[in-house]
C-alpha cells in the first residue's frame, strides 16, 4: 500500500529546500499530532453541542461529575482540576448557576467557603456530552487496531511526560482535555 503525502510531508518538503542542514523529522511526529489535536478540539465541541454545551462547561461539569457522590467540590478544587484562573472560574461558575447546571451552597465544615454542586440538568447534559464524545472518538479510532491504540497510547504517555520547552510541563490547553 503506498503511502499518499500530506499536508505535513509537503511543509517538510518546502523547508527541506530552505533548510538542508536541518533534520526535520520532529515535524513528522509534531505537525501531525498538533492537527489531530485540531480536529480533536472540533471533535469535542461538536460532541458537546449534541448536549447545548461549550467546551469550558463540559470541563467544570465533568469535573463535578467525577467527584464522589454528592459530586460537589470547593472552588479552588475546580481551579485546580481545569487549570483555570480564580477570576474566570468566578466568570463560569456564575454563567452555569444562571443556566440551572450547578448550585452554590455553604460549606457545612467552613461557613466561609462554599461548594459547588451539579444539579440535575448538570449530570443529564454532561452524561449526554460525554456519551457522545466517547462514541465520536470511537469513530475517529476506528481504523486502528487494539495492538495500534495501545502501542499510540504508550507512545503519547511518553510525549506527555515532559515536553521540553513547554515551562512547568503542564498542558495550557488542560482545560479542553479534562474529561
Amino acid at each position: 500500500m503506498a503511502v499518499r503525502d500530506d499536508e505535513v510531508d509537503l511543509l517538510i518538503d518546502a523547508w527541506s529546500q530552505r533548510l538542508p542542514d536541518v533534520d526535520l523529522t520532529p515535524l513528522d511526529v509534531m505537525s501531525r499530532l498538533r492537527r489531530v489535536a485540531a480536529r480533536l478540539a472540533r471533535l469535542r465541541a461538536s460532541a458537546f453541542r449534541t448536549a447545548k454545551l461549550a467546551a469550558w462547561e463540559f470541563d467544570v461539569l465533568a469535573a463535578l461529575r467525577r467527584a464522589d457522590p454528592p459530586h460537589q467540590l470547593a472552588p479552588a478544587q475546580l481551579i485546580e482540576r481545569t487549570m483555570t484562573s480564580s477570576a474566570g472560574m468566578s466568570a463560569r461558575l456564575a454563567s452555569l448557576m444562571e443556566r440551572g447546571l450547578i448550585e452554590r451552597k455553604r460549606n457545612p465544615n467552613d461557613g466561609r467557603s462554599i461548594l459547588v454542586r451539579i444539579t440535575d440538568e448538570g449530570t443529564m447534559r454532561v452524561d449526554l456530552a460525554m456519551r457522545e464524545l466517547v462514541r465520536r472518538e470511537e469513530d475517529a479510532l476506528s481504523e486502528l487496531s487494539p495492538r495500534d491504540r495501545a502501542t499510540l497510547i504508550e507512545l503519547l504517555r511518553v510525549l506527555m511526560d515532559d515536553v521540553p520547552g513547554d515551562g512547568d510541563g503542564e498542558d495550557a490547553g488542560a482545560e479542553a482535555d479534562e474529561d
